[in-house]
């Protein structure tokens, strides 16, 4: 094994892992996508060369072969519950009354986010690699889609710090930019296929192909707003851990 090859391998995985995370999470690609296809050539040539020097999670690796044979299910480490619906002024006071009565205080501070309209997925780390992904499904088990979750590029396959916690689950929500979303719309129409109703139903039903080369030409994208269990990781409010993830 040349000690020379490994050390220009791992510095290519990095480079793409972090030209990954310029583009689809940050927003700030430095790259064109031709130098970038150019770095992930270079390093499945590279492998390919170097077989022992193969690992799972190298960006060269997130379409798996083949068909998947379906989806086990896997029950979730807490209740994986959705979110409650309100349209009157006089239901949010109501809550923000039972709010302030629960926890016996005068002022309460709210984290207000925006609503992404996707599918819902919680994703385990373990040693900083990620290790399962789930659907909700009925909130006590969901579907195991990993596999096509390890095909979106704004989900990385290990976290890029030296201090990863041991075991990390957050959760997010799996959807689709109208544009893109439209852009697709037109490519399968002009192949012949039928057009998607709207960006959720396209998403959901991505997730759950069976094809993980098809889900990987689909423009999914991932928003992550949970830390499940957050004071295992010293966490104290939701400013704090949108922050920290």
């Amino acid at each position: 094994m040349s000690q020379t090859a490994a050390r220009k391998i791992e510095s290519l995985r990095r480079q793409i892992e972090r030209h990954d995370h310029l583009y689809y999470v940050a927003g700030e690609p430095e790259v064109s996508d031709r130098e970038y296809d150019a770095l992930l050539r270079e390093l499945k040539e590279l492998e390919d060369q170097n077989p022992e020097l193969r690992d799972p999670d190298s960006p060269t690796q997130r379409v798996a072969h083949g068909l998947l044979p379906g989806f086990k299910t896997v029950r979730h480490s807490a209740p994986m519950l959705s979110l409650d619906n309100t349209y009157s002024l006089e239901e949010l006071q109501e809550f923000d009354t039972r709010v302030r009565r629960l926890l016996e205080k005068d002022e309460i501070e709210y984290a207000v986010e925006p609503k992404v309209d996707g599918v819902a997925v919680a994703l385990r780390y373990v040693d900083g690699r990620f290790t399962l992904g789930l659907t909700r499904g009925n909130g006590m088990e969901g579907d195991d889609i990993t596999a096509n979750l390890r095909t979106l590029r704004s989900i990385p396959l290990r976290l890029r710090t030296r201090e990863a916690p041991r075991e990390l689950e957050v959760r997010g929500e799996v959807f689709m930019e109208t544009k893109p979303f439209e852009k697709m719309n037109e490519r399968r129409v002009a192949a012949g296929l039928n057009a998607f109703m709207n960006p959720r139903n396209a998403t959901t039903g991505s997730l759950k192909t069976l094809d993980t080369s098809e889900v990987a030409r689909r423009p999914l994208r991932i928003f992550v707003f949970s830390v499940v269990r957050p004071e295992r990781h010293g966490l104290k409010t939701q400013l704090e851990a949108l922050a920290w993830m």
